[in-house]
């Protein structure tokens, strides 16, 4: 009973630290966009009201999309000279944050993060800074400040106790937020589990009380826990794959940053323009690859949450099986091969699963070649599958002629196909009649499949953004997915789009894709 109570507490407390990594990846990424942004850059070489107002409005419009809670912009002397909340009583401009911490790091090192209360607005939250150089020279310093109040809000309805310690042993976040700012409480007859916050010096823990180890226990039957360890290590590997592709992306955008400065610096050099130009169209494509790869990667993290289901469920109909054969081995032998071939069809099952998964996971090559539709179709409504089997979802396909085929690269279809259809399940959480169609129509060039859900639908506000970077209305998303999909659809020669929104009517999605002879 312990045993699975700690194997609990550990997952949730993977679980958790994966999410606020998402988090604080997102809020990286703004502040590193937002570091290379030309009005950003011109407003502190030039200043004017304009600049102060126009960049004011972007980072505004920026924290609404990416769920900030204020964006601001330092000189070089730490002086607030835009912020996104520039029309409130209480805004930033005009206040002088050169002494913060966050401050100086940024102008030493590159970056800076600091966890602390708001000196305007008392409120605690992480600030992470980014440094805007011109060359060697300092400009100034973009400012990111997240609060965690959702976050907490959602620990503090977990039976258990959920906190976020610095590398001094202080709670910053917590579900009990009275604990903020000092330090752990040492509890008693309790099952503690943790796990790191990448990019920082912090420690998520997740404590269970021992009450739960005989609910725990008794929820575990038959082969549950083989179930959750061979989850827990496909878990494992996943996020372990996670972090490597995060560490790429982060490594290849700071590198990208240094790239387009010293572009910009040789532009003056007709010479060497052309040049210049060809060596930042090569990282674009290595950076574009990365990224590709990330969303795959954040996909099957998704996908992999219902692996468990899908592999415990022939797992326990082959020991009930077993069980049954060994009972009727010496009453009645005959049945006990009828149990046998039914095994063998579970464990075919459960491999057919696994090496979708592997191949799913695996880096695409890059070669466009002959891809039959319904073979990627069906790779994707299996890696998909658990999601509608949980909600009883209806599900319309058509049949396809096996010799139907695109000219595209099977992984990175499936990418796209995942993502669609993922995004379709999102859409219809809750409902009592979800359902998803898709429709094929081909000619003698071109191919066209449409995928529709049951959902609420695109608004005319969403549908107008749905292709621009970090716009999301999901909690935890990055808002890349349709972009990433969009861009490999273009590089097979084809094209991903919405259709038009219409009232009473789900969203659509149009995939068009070169047919191959």
């Amino acid at each position: 009973m312990l045993a699975q109570l700690d194997q609990d507490a550990q997952a949730a407390a993977e679980s958790r630290a994966l999410t606020l990594d998402s988090i604080l990846d997102r809020q990286r990424a703004v502040a590193t966009v937002l570091a290379v942004d030309q009005q950003v850059i011109q407003l502190l070489q030039q200043g004017g009201p304009d600049r102060d107002f126009a960049v004011s409005a972007k980072m505004d419009l920026l924290r609404a999309e990416t769920q900030s809670d204020v964006i601001y912009l330092l000189d070089r002397r730490g002086v607030s000279v835009a912020a996104s909340n520039w029309d409130l009583p209480s805004s930033f401009i005009g206040h002088d944050y050169g002494f913060r911490q966050y401050f100086r790091q940024a102008a030493a090192q590159g970056t800076g993060q600091e966890y602390a209360l708001g000196t305007v607005s008392g409120r605690p939250g992480l600030y992470l800074a980014h440094d805007i150089r011109d060359g060697t020279t300092l400009l100034g310093v973009v400012v990111v400040k997240v609060e965690f109040d959702p976050l907490e809000a959602a620990w503090a309805r977990d039976t258990g106790a959920t906190h976020v310690v610095d590398g001094q042993d202080r709670v910053i976040i917590s579900g009990q937020p009275a604990l903020r700012f000092g330090a752990l409480p040492d509890v008693r007859g309790m099952v503690q589990a943790r796990a790191s916050v990448r990019g920082t010096d912090w420690t998520l823990l997740v404590r269970r009380p021992l009450a739960e180890a005989q609910r725990v226990a008794s929820l575990a039957a038959g082969t549950a826990v083989l179930a959750v360890l061979l989850a827990g290590v496909v878990v494992a590997v996943i996020m372990a794959r996670l972090r490597r592709a995060a560490r790429r992306a982060r490594a290849e955008a700071a590198y990208r940053a240094d790239l387009e400065r010293a572009v910009e610096a040789r532009t003056r050099d007709l010479s060497g323009e052309m040049r210049e130009r060809r060596a930042a169209e090569q990282r674009l494509v290595q950076l574009q690859s990365d990224l590709v790869q990330a969303n795959k990667l954040a996909t099957l993290g998704q996908v992999s949450a219902g692996f468990a289901h899908e592999v415990n469920q022939p797992l326990a109909t082959i020991r009930l099986l077993a069980e049954n054969g060994r009972a009727m081995l010496d009453r009645d032998p005959a049945p006990v091969a009828a149990n046998l071939d039914r095994i063998i069809g579970m464990t075919d099952r459960i491999g057919q699963i696994t090496s979708e998964l592997r191949n799913f996971s695996r880096k695409a090559t890059g070669a466009v070649g002959r891809v039959a539709l319904a073979d990627a179709i069906q790779a994707s409504l299996m890696l998909t599958a658990s999601r509608r089997r949980t909600s009883a979802m209806d599900f319309a396909l058509p049949d396809l002629p096996p010799d139907l085929a695109v000219r595209a690269e099977a992984v990175r279809l499936e990418q796209i196909l995942v993502n669609l259809l993922t995004n379709a399940h999102d859409a219809q959480e809750g409902r009592s009649d979800p359902r998803i169609a898709i429709a094929v129509q081909a000619d003698d060039a071109r191919v066209t499949l449409t995928i529709r859900d049951n959902g609420p639908g695109l608004s005319s506000a969403m549908a107008a953004q749905l292709f621009t970077p970090f716009a999301t209305d999901k909690p935890q998303g990055l808002g890349l997915g349709l972009v990433i999909s969009r861009d490999i659809a273009r590089d097979f020669g084809g094209e991903l789009d919405a259709l038009p929104p219409e009232p009473g009517q789900g969203a659509a999605f149009r995939l068009t894709l070169p047919r191959a002879a």
